[in-house]
């Protein structure tokens, strides 16, 4: 699906379904300029897309799992005349992606992490326990679904994922009430396991829902979320050319944290001293933009409450070649096994 346009009016109206968050300050960043090639890896409901062919008479390739989204992204790609595609894949393989479409390099990738209003705001997606529908929780469709995995994964596989992903402080609790109610009945839907959840996680005035970060833990299970970024962030090191922009917007302290790590790591000196000689570091292949991580006013939060823990961070591509090792990820279980289990 390709299109065009040389007029940023062309695509600067018209609704959206999904918010984007911090797009002012993530286009800005990314110094969007004519004649440019950007990558919207995580295109949602094409806000920050939107923003970036409004901002300038450049080429934006857009990037989602869910065919959804892509679906419904036609109608800016017929606005955009010409200066829009919009892919079906992956975002950690964004550089392939844009090699597919004759591009060797870009001039920018934006990435609005985490899941989108339209998915949590379709009960039969199953993302969201506010609606009751199936458990699903898939963002391509495919592969194990968050009730296979409620259903398959052992007391202490359930425990650890809700843990180290959800970073539930009841996450043994919850293992354990989840375990005991599918022996009675199977947890098929996310009211099924909202209330699972609820029975055993205190319900604070004011706070979250108990169920809140268990279904954000199976979520980002399901869908291998940190082995993704780990694997986009990569790709976007191959990908930008020298001067290019790299920029992230995170909901999760995990996330946030794989990000700095990764910006910390490449933009780091290779310059020794007197007293500490260098010893072989490589070159850095990045500059930080952001000392600090750049976070929603309160205008913008009374708008789009999910803006509230919103974490942006850039950096700039420099010319040294990209690497090879990935950011650190936590150790889980593996979902392939599970999904193996009878």
């Amino acid at each position: 699906m390709t299109v065009g346009g040389d007029s940023s009016r062309a695509v600067a109206g018209g609704p959206a379904l999904h918010i984007p968050v911090l797009s002012r300050a993530a286009v800005e960043l990314l110094a969007v300029r004519d004649g440019g090639v950007y990558i919207d890896g995580t295109f949602g409901g094409g806000g920050y897309a939107r923003e970036m062919l409004a901002a300038a008479d450049c080429r934006v390739i857009g990037i989602d799992r869910d065919r959804t989204a892509v679906a419904l992204g036609a109608d800016l790609v017929a606005q955009a005349r010409g200066r829009l595609v919009l892919v079906d894949d992956r975002f950690s393989r964004l550089d392939a992606v844009a090699r597919a479409f004759g591009f060797a390099a870009v001039d920018g990738v934006v990435l609005d992490l985490g899941v989108s209003s339209m998915q949590l705001d379709t009960p039969a997606r199953g993302f969201s326990f506010r609606h009751d529908g199936p458990l699903d929780m898939r963002m391509a469709g495919d592969g194990i679904s968050a009730a296979d995995l409620v259903a398959r994964a052992d007391e202490r596989a359930l425990a650890a994922i809700i843990a180290t992903l959800g970073e539930e402080k009841h996450a043994r609790a919850v293992a354990r009430a989840i375990v005991k109610a599918r022996q009675k009945a199977p947890i098929a839907t996310t009211r099924a396991l909202a209330e699972v959840v609820a029975s055993v996680v205190p319900a604070r005035a004011g706070s979250i829902h108990p169920a809140t970060r268990t279904f954000q833990a199976l979520r980002m299970a399901v869908n291998d979320e940190l082995r993704e970024l780990a694997g986009a962030l990569l790709a976007a090191e191959r990908v930008l050319k020298p001067g290019g922009r790299l920029v992230v917007v995170s909901f999760h302290s995990l996330e946030d944290r794989m990000v700095k790590t990764f910006i910390v790591d490449r933009s780091r000196s290779t310059s020794g001293s007197r007293h500490t000689p260098e010893l072989g570091r490589p070159a850095p292949s990045f500059r930080s933009l952001t000392r600090r991580p750049l976070s929603a006013g309160i205008e913008e939060v009374a708008r789009n409450p999910r803006a509230r823990s919103a974490k942006l961070r850039a950096a700039e591509r420099l010319a040294a070649p990209a690497r090879a090792e990935p950011p650190p990820l936590p150790p889980l279980p593996a979902i392939e096994d599970i999904a193996r289990e009878r």
